[in-house]
């Protein structure tokens, strides 16, 4: 059972849970329902006796943008998730040692017209860099509809729509096992 109560709480829950980790900006734009933008960025490299004599080096980067509205249409979904996929492109830089980059769209709404749930599934997007040797991208999209009482999303999203599933549920989770000052 999910506890979906409010868009205000939902938005202070996810933000709270994602500030551990990410780079959070928050913002008040009145052309679109953007209400914030989180980075996640992370660096490995290997290394043999020094550091000069480095093996290999990866880069991942995520991306999220969070989305408040009242009822969710197919136009105000497609130009949402335009402008994250143009905005999320531009910080993407593939080279060599990028490994992926997700561009994660979050929508949390009153409801959601059926038309554009259908669309919100069926979506995919993925980018190969230089056949995959510069890495790739993959567009997640994630819906917190409320009046419906369900969290859904496409398919490369299923990993962070569970996520959301875990931390809106009431029962014990591997998320509250994790951060339970948070939940």
């Amino acid at each position: 059972m999910l506890l979906l109560s409010d868009k205000d709480s939902i938005l202070d829950k996810i933000l709270r849970s994602y500030e551990i980790y990410y780079d959070v900006e928050k913002f008040q734009d009145q052309s679109l329902p953007l209400v914030a933008k989180c980075e996640f960025h992370v660096h490995n490299e290997k290394f043999v006796l020094s550091q000069k004599a480095q093996l290999w080096s990866t880069d991942a980067n995520e991306y999220v943008y969070i989305f408040k509205i009242n009822n969710l249409n197919e136009e105000l979904f497609l130009k949402c998730k335009d402008f994250a996929y143009e905005d999320g492109m531009k910080l993407i830089n593939p080279k060599s040692g990028h490994m992926y980059s997700y561009i994660t769209t979050i929508f949390i709404c009153d409801t959601c017209d059926e038309n554009c749930e259908k669309l919100m599934k069926k979506t995919k997007i993925t980018k190969n860099f230089k056949f995959s040797l510069h890495g790739w991208m993959d567009f997640h999209i994630s819906c917190i509809n409320i009046s419906k009482n369900k969290i859904y999303g496409n398919s490369s999203g299923k990993v962070t729509s569970r996520f959301l599933k875990d931390l809106f549920s009431n029962k014990t989770s591997r998320f509250k096992k994790l951060n339970k000052e948070y939940v």
